[in-house]
């Protein structure tokens, strides 16, 4: 793994607390495994952001790695 992507994965918090646990986007209650399922399902990046003004690409890319 290189720089950038250690730097991507510092996105990607774990709070025992906050939704039970699973990995969510900067402390946020936006579960990665929701950005995972919106891609799988055909979703393109844009049109997450687009729905999610609080996500950013980043957060994307964040989540991809995790995969």
């Amino acid at each position: 793994m290189d720089d950038k992507q250690k730097k991507l994965l510092e996105r990607i918090t774990l709070k025992p607390g906050l939704l039970g646990g699973k990995p969510t986007i900067r402390g946020m209650r936006f579960p990665v495994g929701d950005i995972l399922e919106m891609l799988a399902n055909g979703m393109a990046a844009d049109q997450i952001l687009e729905q999610h003004p609080l996500l950013e690409r980043e957060d994307i890319h964040a989540a991809l790695i995790l995969t």
